[in-house]
């Protein structure tokens, strides 16, 4: 009996040089390895991507491939809906670019990105949006110390001196104030890959990941190498 051919759609891991795929954050669970000790993990919906665009530098300047997560049914501009026509793909919710030179992927519009070209991967780099916490003062946002706690003191809280008197006589950019905490970008690197569920296209990762649940978030295969004499592993 013959075997089963490869879809024209499937890319080969070992193809998609710079890994990275986009996904959303599920939770957090705890999981038990062979030796019985427990591991707190974060669980990711990584994928399937598809490639909606191949950049070059011919046509656009640069090298690119734009890959889309998440189908998206309303709401579709029709600028957005002709550009995913043009790919032959379904509209998707979420957009993002990986550099990528043309000689080293071998992507086409509609191939598809799963889990699987992290096999093999120890450790990736996440990005999400943090958690939105509103307004907050400089103790909780900057971890100011606190002030003098005794009877009468008018500054436990406070920020105390922002500037200087009559020169510069101007606030400096970039001082800790209070304001609003959290809703930003952030990335947690090096985190530790622990399991890949093919089947459900989760990515089981150790530790926290920027973000609520349900949020947007970017995986990638961590570049940064451990130094020599770190502790780090």
């Amino acid at each position: 009996m013959a075997g089963k051919k490869k879809s024209a759609n499937k890319v080969d891991p070992e193809v998609f040089v710079r890994r990275k795929l986009l996904g959303r954050k599920l939770g957090m669970t705890q999981i038990f390895q062979e030796d019985g000790s427990c591991v707190r993990v974060t669980v990711v919906e990584a994928g399937p991507c598809t490639v909606v665009q191949v950049k070059s530098v011919d046509n656009d300047g640069y090298d690119a491939v734009q890959i889309g997560f998440a189908h998206k049914s309303k709401n579709i501009a029709k600028p957005q809906r002709g550009h995913f026509e043009k790919a032959g793909v379904e509209p998707l919710r979420r957009l993002r670019e990986v550099r990528l030179k043309a000689a080293d992927h071998g992507l086409k519009p509609g191939a598809q990105l799963t889990v699987d070209i992290f096999e093999g991967v120890k450790k990736v780099d996440i990005s999400a949006v943090s958690k939105g916490k509103g307004f907050a003062g400089t103790t909780k946002r900057w971890h100011f110390k606190l002030g003098p706690r005794s009877h009468g003191s008018m500054n436990i809280r406070q920020p105390g001196a922002i500037g200087q008197s009559a020169d510069p006589a101007r606030v400096f950019k970039g001082v800790h104030m209070p304001g609003h905490m959290g809703a930003k970008r952030a990335t947690c690197r090096n985190l530790k890959l622990v399991k890949i569920d093919k089947e459900s296209n989760l990515l089981l990762i150790e530790g926290s990941v920027p973000g609520p649940r349900g949020v947007f978030v970017e995986v990638s295969a961590s570049l940064i190498k451990k130094k020599k004499g770190s502790g780090n592993t």
